[in-house]
């Protein structure tokens, strides 16, 4: 059993997941976290790793670190050092497809899955969310061509069995992604999870809850039976429930 915090969407940068950010800090239960954050689907940006920097560290009072993992080939001892000395692992938003080819060819996934298992906090935004789950709704193709691209069906690490789309609500290029995830839903059939932004989905040792940084977040289930879709807001509460109710068709 491991500790995920599956964030949807938000400005990191502008503190619109703060309230989040303080759940994933707080779940380490240390006094002074050793934060690392993972930049890879942003093509390992330095702005990105200051606010990252500037929020976890200088506001949440962590101890943090940065792992780049594109130009470098760091050894399976290094990774190891590096993730599994950490107290809590955050991923951040960009391009997935990019990002998980990337971990895979250098074990990265392999060695976060340790971390998993040992209780590592594992946490992150976008396609810091899709990693975590076996399949993702990604806008990755936008990335490679901005003029003519589709959302795609990107594999994640398979921590939580379901299909996940973060940005629910919200739209990429103009193109919702909740209609589109919706059609994706229906030629697939997995368990759906929409999670909107300023929303995030808290697992903790096979039970789950619904945390928001902003009033009407929120996240949806979505299942597949028959010709049908069943779209359903998952309702939050301040206890943790059993997973099965979220990650399995009822």
């Amino acid at each position: 059993m491991g500790r995920i915090i599956a964030i949807g969407g938000g400005d990191i940068a502008a503190r619109e997941t703060l309230a989040i950010d303080r759940e994933v800090v707080a779940l380490t239960g240390a006094a002074r976290p050793r934060a690392l954050f993972i930049p890879t689907a942003s093509g390992d940006s330095r702005d990105y790793w200051h606010a990252f920097d500037d929020v976890y560290g200088r506001e949440l009072g962590c101890e943090t670190d940065v792992l780049y993992l594109l130009g470098v080939n760091p050894t399976a001892a290094e990774l190891e050092e590096r993730i599994l000395g950490s107290d809590l692992v955050y991923v951040g938003g960009g391009n997935t497809l990019k990002m998980m080819r990337r971990w895979r060819r250098l074990g990265v996934d392999h060695v976060l899955a340790e971390a998993y298992r040992r209780r590592v906090v594992l946490s992150g935004l976008s396609a810091g969310c899709i990693c975590w789950f076996s399949w993702g709704h990604s806008d990755s193709m936008a990335s490679y061509h901005p003029d003519d691209w589709s959302y795609i069906r990107v594999r994640g690490m398979g921590l939580l069995d379901a299909l996940a789309c973060p940005h629910f609500d919200s739209a990429t290029k103009g193109v919702p992604r909740r209609d589109d995830f919706e059609a994706m839903m229906r030629k697939h059939r997995d368990v759906g999870i929409g999670i909107g932004d300023c929303c995030a989905i808290e697992v903790v040792d096979g039970a789950y809850r619904v945390i928001t940084s902003r009033p009407g977040a929120g996240a949806y289930q979505l299942v597949r039976r028959g010709r049908d879709l069943s779209v359903k807001r998952v309702e939050q509460r301040v206890e943790y429930r059993p997973t099965e109710g979220l990650l399995r068709a009822d």
